[in-house]
């Protein structure tokens, strides 16, 4: 790797992705902020249902993923079902202004989350076929840290909004098709995807399938542990939520915690990005993991504010060290044939990883205690350590 190669600019075709992710972020987390409530308070469903829509949803994201990735590499076009998982996306909006009734919403959320399965998977592995290997890490950082402000921006437009509208909901579901619709175009007018030959061609077959999985090597494995390893440790933000309010902040400002998360995330990311280009990746990812044990140990210690703000910057903080870097480095690692299906894999075991550590931290904050869950996560995170310390061994 040379200077010249490192200082090489970030592609506008990664820029463009970036920006595409963070107005769909914007766009989603307005409503999903929101959709709770609206669910619940305007539409009369149940906390069952609510939870119903949201099992049925994220499952059904997890299992798309892998196929999306698959068929990326098979047809060789990346752009394509990219830009077909934002258009479907971007069509659902409208249907949770015109819902009279859970039956739609869910219907919505359903097309929702199999338009961000079919997505993630080939846009990840186009930004790694458009940049430069020496600044792969920049690239997933920027692209991480654009997402994250959309991330933080939704909630805050809603609460904005839902103020000076008098908590209107359908209003602000109706602004929140505005920038879901300008993500799908600049999706379409803005990226330009390499030719064909720019990639090895996929190893010949006349059927899609998970048996070439061998083929993405052993350091791909060893990232994907490390990875799952660390989403065991890591559960749903939603616990942050829960804690927030256990420490007795109030409900009303309880969004806030995932704002300021998402705002330490956000910031992070990029320069991380960037530093992942020029030493190991292995160091930054035991920073990370440092991050995420102090975070779990002050949300454990919590009794008031100090704390919890104390917790809640550093669970971000371990947020912007890793996940644009274990990304980078599936890139790296994952043959370019089957890019696709590696970041398929990829966010399939983060996601089954993250719905079972979630539960586990459901049972212990039910069943022993809020501090019991974060004292967990510290163990698991430790744990971690060792796992993501084998893994890295060649880096």
């Amino acid at each position: 790797m040379t200077s010249r190669d490192m200082g090489a600019a970030i592609p506008r075709g990664v820029w463009v992705l970036g920006f595409v992710s963070l107005f769909m972020d914007i766009s989603s987390e307005m409503i999903h902020a929101l959709l709770p409530l609206y669910l619940t308070v305007g539409l009369g469903a149940s906390a069952l249902t609510v939870g119903v829509i949201e099992g049925v949803a994220e499952a059904t994201a997890l299992i798309v993923k892998v196929f999306s990735g698959t068929l990326s590499d098979r047809w060789r076009s990346r752009k394509g079902l990219t830009a077909f998982g934002y258009g479907l996306a971007a069509l659902t909006k409208p249907l949770f202004a015109l819902a009279t009734g859970p039956v739609l919403v869910f219907v919505a959320r359903f097309l929702d989350r199999i338009g961000k399965g079919i997505r993630g998977a080939p846009r990840d592995a186009l930004i790694a076929d458009i940049t430069p290997a020496a600044i792969r890490g920049a690239a997933f950082g920027l692209r991480q840290s654009l997402d994250t402000v959309g991330a933080f921006a939704g909630p805050l437009l809603a609460m904005a909004l839902m103020l000076a509208w008098n908590d209107d909901f359908r209003a602000v579901f109706w602004v929140a098709v505005v920038p879901a619709v300008l993500s799908f175009a600049l999706v379409v007018l803005g990226v330009r995807e390499p030719e064909p030959d720019a990639r090895k061609a996929p190893a010949a077959s006349g059927r899609m399938r998970f048996m070439g999985l061998a083929a993405l090597g052993a350091p791909f494995w060893w990232i994907v542990a490390a990875a799952v390893a660390l989403s065991l440790a890591r559960f749903s933000e939603a616990f942050l939520l829960l804690r927030a309010n256990d420490v007795g902040l109030g409900v009303a400002y309880a969004p806030a915690v995932l704002v300021a998360m998402n705002v330490v995330y956000s910031v992070t990311a990029y320069p991380v990005g960037r530093l992942a280009d020029r030493m190991p990746a292995r160091t930054l990812l035991m920073i990370g993991i440092a991050w995420l044990v102090a975070a779990d140990v002050a949300l454990a210690l919590a009794r008031g504010l100090p704390l919890l703000a104390a917790g809640v910057i550093a669970w971000g903080l371990h947020m912007g060290f890793t996940q644009g870097l274990l990304a980078a480095m599936v890139a790296r690692h994952a043959p370019a044939d089957r890019r696709g299906t590696a970041f398929g894999v990829f966010n399939l075991a983060m996601g089954i990883a993250m719905l079972l550590a979630s539960a586990i931290a459901g049972a212990l904050w039910q069943y022993v205690g809020a501090s019991a869950t974060f004292w967990a996560g510290a163990a698991l995170a430790i744990v971690a350590t060792v796992v993501t310390l084998a893994a890295t061994a060649h880096e």
